[in-house]
């Protein structure tokens, strides 16, 4: 018979739960034969828990006690135990005698093994608690140390970066004003202040997108639950889950990449982007970014491509339309499913009248309104400043690296004027519209002489065929307009502006330079030859001042092609190209000092970082005196030389310029806040058979209108001391192998320069050539080119050398004429 309480006896070697705690014992106890009353049978009515545990029970029960046959011999009470005599085998029954105990509440009977009550507590790794606790630790630090690393990975974007942030891949050209002039990629064009939007745009985006946007920490976790509860319902996406913050952040800092990592990551910078900016900072950026559709971006690109309108002049209803689309720009796009933008446009308009941005009836009106989209093309797409937006893309890669370049999000501020832009466009498109027959094509560039900065650069009028800009990369022989940079040396040495030279025919080294209508006026000063563009006096000045000097002096003002020490020099016998000489010319306006020309100001990468700044570095390449002389002479040569159809009603000095047959004509002037240059001719190299005067009169047109932005100012007043002054730099005098004057020819004597005959002779002077000049003459020139001045009468070749003390100030006119002065 199995014992009471057990089961299936275990295996002799099947250890006991807390074995270590327990003692085994081999003896067995069969209770089987145990009786309640005197016939000895089982009452069912007794618990063995009770009679195992007597003192559990409500009332005492007899505790059994088995030999080792199995049989119980005598009950066992806990009241009165009966008194035995000492068994001289009482160890070893004790022994060998089962046990009965408690281990916590529980009997334990195992077969004919009773376990040893456990007295200790119960190990750690067995208590549930304990492994609750540890799992909920470990989550915890695992939560901590994550969000600690994720806390770290954002650390270094700032909350700053948001406010200047452009998009990646992309370049946007600025002008002088901050208005864009190119932008290529995806980009937004225009830009909005907080105060610029109307504020029921402003609501509509916030009732749609992020309802408690004025009272979350940058997550709205309260949003978020319930958004996700309505998607669900709705089994639609009728609210967006993430706040402006994680928008803003996922756009400036993240990407579109679906991931838990990206998620933590997004709502830890949407939390640094509340800390660090304010609301309407955080909202202005967002509706200035966020991607609306029809490759737009930001709500003012939005508006004008799908309404042709500006934000101001939005309706409600369109203004919903717009606030619609974030989460499905296609889907909710008026052009593309009418249907369901006017549905998305309403639910927008519930949303605001349950934030109580609107009222019902507002609200109704608005829904009542058709849905009427007018498209326009994208403002990026429109380009201003063709051939000088050009010009910066060309610059650019010699300003920042290329890997800049090829990241994009750069911002390129420029030294333009919008304004003063559109002014030279037109005035250089009417130009050649009016001379169609003389010349096809014009140039015009403007700088700013106190900066170097180019305000306007108009390079042709046909971009869109041939982007070759005439401005930069058209090299064109400058004609007179190279004779001020050989003037200003000479007088730079020392040399009086009164100084006379004899201009007659001349021959210095076998070249034998002509004036324009081969007349010749005798002995005049320099400032005389200087306002009449006398050829003949600008080779002797040359001559006198040296190659060397002059080139120098032309590389510091500015000339970067290469200057080849002739003759022709003097007379604009090599190749430069307009902005070239108009940069120049900003020495003279700026009193002697050359500030390098640019057009990039600076740039910013994506983050708003500046990567380049422009830093000027000016030279001083005259003193203000020699500026001052010079501004004086070219002043003249405006009021009455060659370029009067260039006055404008206050101060303005320049030079004309003409080449050969008048395949260009030039004036370059300026005032004393900017320096302009014109260019006229054909790409042909055709003569245009007009006068540089043309290119006066458009330089005139634009700074009339330019000019208006700043007063009118004087030049610095010539010095007294025109002569005996101490020179500023050494001159280095050509020593010619031989130098002629020639004898004067019959048909050429010397011209009166009074009044309107000296005016008729310098048109007729500009338009003759060579080739018309009567045969006889052409043999009188060669002849006279062939003798030397030794042949010459004695009283020619001294009236040649002879030297005048006196200042043309001094002396009357004629005088001045007939005598040669070196002072």
């Amino acid at each position: 018979m199995r014992p009471i309480g057990a089961g299936k006896p275990r295996e002799r070697h099947q250890p006991l739960a807390g074995a270590p705690d327990f003692e085994p014992n081999r003896g067995s106890i069969d209770i089987g034969r145990a009786a309640s009353g005197a016939n000895g049978s089982w009452d069912s009515s007794t618990d063995v828990s009770s009679t195992l545990y007597p003192n559990n029970s409500s009332s005492p029960q007899p505790q059994l006690l088995a030999s080792e046959g199995g049989e119980i011999v005598a009950p066992l009470s806990s009241t009165n135990p009966a008194p035995k005599k000492a068994d001289p085998s009482a160890k070893e029954k004790k022994a060998n005698r089962p046990i009965f105990g408690n281990v916590g509440k529980t009997a334990v009977a195992f077969g004919a093994t009773i376990a040893k009550p456990f007295q200790g507590e119960k190990p750690l790794h067995k208590n549930r608690l304990f492994w609750a606790g540890s799992g909920l630790s470990v989550g915890l630090l695992a939560l901590t140390g994550s969000w600690i690393f994720v806390d770290n990975s954002v650390s270094q974007y700032a909350p700053a970066d948001a406010l200047s942030y452009v998009r990646p891949g992309t370049i946007t050209i600025k002008g002088l004003n901050g208005g864009v002039l190119l932008q290529t990629g995806n980009a937004t064009r225009e830009t909005l202040k907080t105060w610029q939007m109307p504020d029921k745009l402003k609501k509509a985006f916030v009732a749609i997108e992020d309802r408690r946007f004025y009272e979350h920490d940058g997550v709205d976790y309260k949003g978020v639950t319930r958004a996700l509860v309505q998607n669900i319902t709705s089994k639609n996406l009728v609210e967006g889950a993430s706040s402006i913050n994680q928008q803003l952040a996922r756009v400036v800092y993240l990407n579109q990449e679906r991931s838990f990592w990206r998620k933590l990551r997004e709502i830890r910078l949407a939390q640094r982007l509340n800390q660090g900016l304010t609301k309407e900072q955080i909202l202005e950026r967002y509706l200035n970014l966020v991607y609306l559709g029809e490759g737009t971006y930001g709500v003012a690109d939005s508006a004008w491509v799908y309404f042709s309108k500006t934000v101001d002049k939005l309706t409600l209803a369109e203004m919903a339309t717009l606030a619609a689309m974030p989460p499905a720009p296609n889907k909710y796009s008026p052009f593309v499913n009418p249907r369901f933008a006017e549905q998305r446009r309403n639910l927008v308009l519930d949303r605001m009248v349950d934030a109580k941005f609107i009222t019902a009836s507002e609200a109704s009106t608005a829904k009542a309104e058709p849905l009427k989209p007018k498209r326009s093309p994208m403002k990026r797409e429109e380009q201003q400043a063709r051939y000088f937006t050009k010009y910066i893309e060309q610059e650019l890669p010699q300003r920042i690296s290329a890997k800049a370049i090829k990241e994009g999000g750069l911002t390129v501020e420029t030294t333009l004027n919008p304004e003063w832009q559109t002014k030279a466009e037109e005035v250089v498109n009417s130009t050649v519209r009016n001379n169609r027959g003389s010349f096809g094509q014009a140039a015009m560039v403007s700088i700013d002489p106190r900066t170097g900065g180019i305000r306007s650069m108009v390079g042709g009028t046909d971009f869109e065929t041939h982007q070759f800009n005439r401005v930069t990369q058209a090299k064109r022989q400058p004609g007179s307009t190279f004779k001020p940079i050989v003037y200003a040396t000479a007088i730079a040495g020392g040399i009086s502006p009164n100084k006379s030279y004899l201009d007659a025919p001349f021959d210095v080294d076998g070249y034998k330079p002509k004036n324009a209508g081969k007349k010749f006026k005798g002995y005049i000063s320099m400032h005389d030859a200087l306002i009449n563009s006398v050829n003949i006096i600008a080779i002797k000045i040359l001559i006198d001042t040296g190659w060397q000097p002059v080139i120098d002096n032309a590389h510091k003002m500015g000339i970067e092609s290469k200057l080849e020490p002739y003759y022709s020099l003097a007379l604009g016998g090599l190749e430069v190209n307009l902005l070239e000489i108009t940069s120049a010319y900003s020495t003279f306006a700026h009193q002697g000092i050359h500030n390098p020309v640019h057009g990039i100001t600076r740039v910013s990468n994506q983050k708003g970082e500046i990567i380049y700044q422009n830093k000027v570095e000016p030279t001083k390449v005259f003193e203000p005196d020699t500026t001052a002389i010079m501004t004086w002479m070219m002043s003249g040569v405006v009021n009455e030389g060659t370029a009067t159809s260039a006055q404008i009603g206050r101060p303005v000095a320049g030079k004309t310029g003409t080449t050969d047959k008048e395949r260009d004509l030039w004036f370059i002037g300026f005032v004393p806040q900017l320096v302009t240059g014109v260019w006229l001719g054909n790409d042909n190299n055709r003569p245009t058979g007009n006068a540089s005067s043309t290119a006066a009169y458009a330089w005139s047109r634009f700074m009339k209108t330019a000019v208006q932005d700043f007063p009118a100012q004087k030049f610095p007043p010539r010095p007294d001391n025109l002569s005996g002054r101490k020179p500023e730099l050494k001159l280095d005098p050509i020593r010619p192998r031989y130098r002629r004057d020639l004898p004067m020819p019959k048909d050429g004597e010397r011209v009166d320069e009074k009044g309107s005959e000296s005016r008729r002779s310098r048109r007729e002077e500009t338009s003759s050539s060579s080739e018309n000049r009567p045969r006889r003459s052409r043999r009188r020139f060669e002849e006279a080119s062939s003798s030397s001045s030794e042949d010459s009468p004695r009283r020619s070749r001294r009236r040649s050398e002879e030297a005048s003390s006196s200042s043309s100030e001094d002396r009357p006119r004629r005088s001045r004429r007939r005598r040669s002065s070196e002072e």
